[in-house]
């Protein structure tokens, strides 16, 4: 079993307007987040959030803490929400299994001290990608479903953003302190998410990508409303965004991702909108 877990420090919005392509995507890209037999993740220190992936498949992995976390065990001070984007798979959490299928999740509250990843199957693994962030209590474990979201629809064909918005671990579904997370996807002939685009001074937010199919892309923006900056991303690669940053992205067919957000409050609907026309 290898665990690898990476430090990323946070940018200043005015230094970030300076950056080339290969510092923006050194700052904010995410690669090899699905490694087969290992966990890979950052540690970002925009609101200490962790992004990260996991993938057994010769035998189950155990989340343990890096040594940056200075912790006995991962969710000693810390709340996880965990999605499965591959083969059918479980998440132990103590003496408790969790079976998840594709697109279903499960949060896991500070305390509960082993979490382990486990497939199925060999053949088609389970893709287990994940955010962590602080916390101040202990909120229990639960399993999530598409069925049990705050859904909401938006976007239209015409626009090219016609889009599914699935709630699955906010406040309104799982007892979380800080953290939300939640899954858009894209309908056929739709390739622009966030769109008006928006940030929230009080929360920064990860993007990660899936179903891009091979030989596609997507092109992901970010920066100030005024100085925005684009890195292209392909399958199964995360974004990170500052608070101070747009998060939107265009690419080249439709595909979904997952959205992880954590910091000030949890109000989902805190956001300062950008006028499209505004954008620079």
């Amino acid at each position: 079993m290898k665990i690898n877990c990476t430090v990323r420090q946070a940018s200043s919005n005015v230094d970030a307007k300076h950056y080339d392509t290969e510092r923006l995507r050194q700052e904010y890209l995410v690669q090899n987040v699905m490694v087969a037999d290992e966990i890979n993740m950052v540690y970002s220190m925009f609101d200490r959030i962790i992004t990260g992936g996991a993938v057994p498949v010769t035998e189950p992995l155990r989340l343990d803490a890096p040594e940056v976390l200075r912790a006995d065990y991962f969710t000693q001070r810390r709340e996880v929400g965990i999605f499965n984007v591959g083969g059918a798979g479980s998440v132990i959490v103590g003496d408790e299994e969790y079976h998840l299928e594709y697109k279903e999740a499960i949060y896991v509250g500070r305390g509960n001290r082993h979490i382990t990843f486990k497939s199925d199957s060999a053949e088609k693994p389970a893709h287990f990608y994940f955010c962590s962030a602080t916390a101040h209590k202990e909120t229990g474990v639960k399993k999530v479903s598409k069925a049990d979201a705050v859904v909401m629809h938006l976007g239209s064909l015409e626009e090219s953003n016609e889009r599914t918005i699935n709630r699955l671990l906010v406040k309104e579904v799982v007892p979380c302190c800080q953290l939300q997370m939640g899954m858009t996807e894209l309908a056929p002939g739709s390739t622009w998410n966030t769109m008006p685009a928006h940030t929230h001074d009080r929360r920064m937010e990860v993007y990660f990508y899936f179903e891009v199919p091979e030989g596609n892309a997507v092109c992901h923006f970010m920066g100030e409303p005024q100085e925005t900056r684009h890195i292209w991303m392909h399958n199964e690669e995360s974004v990170i965004s500052p608070q101070w940053s747009i998060h939107s992205a265009c690419a080249t067919r439709n595909y979904t991702f997952i959205w992880g957000m954590c910091g000030e409050n949890d109000d989902y609907n805190d956001m300062d909108w950008c006028a499209t026309e505004d954008l620079k």
